[in-house]
């Protein structure tokens, strides 16, 4: 069964002296989520825009995919599953710490 679907995030950025804030709002259609971000220059470093743009801009969208992971996880329990891992991590990239130790 195939399936497309096209959600649209758009990101808001804001700078004002040192600290630049990011909002990363996604549209899915049926639900929309905001994720907010910020990053803050030491008065000490150079005044390179990008990088707190980058900062915060990540930290917006690492909050996005952490409350949609969190509505994933809802939705799996509401649907009479039963509850997924709560620290739940793709198949890719290197395992938790407290896995290899059979924690």
């Amino acid at each position: 069964m195939a399936h497309t679907v096209e959600w649209k995030v758009r990101l808001y950025l804001f700078e004002d002296e040192g600290t630049t804030k990011a909002r990363a709002v996604l549209n899915t259609g049926t639900t929309e989520l905001t994720g907010h971000g910020a990053a803050h220059r030491n008065p000490a470093d150079r005044d390179v825009p990008e990088i707190g743009d980058e900062l915060a801009a990540g930290r917006a969208m690492h909050d996005l995919g952490r409350q949609l992971v969190g509505v994933a996880q809802r939705d799996i329990e509401g649907m009479g599953a039963g509850a997924t891992e709560r620290w739940a991590r793709p198949e890719t990239g290197w395992p938790m710490p407290d896995r290899q130790q059979g924690r």
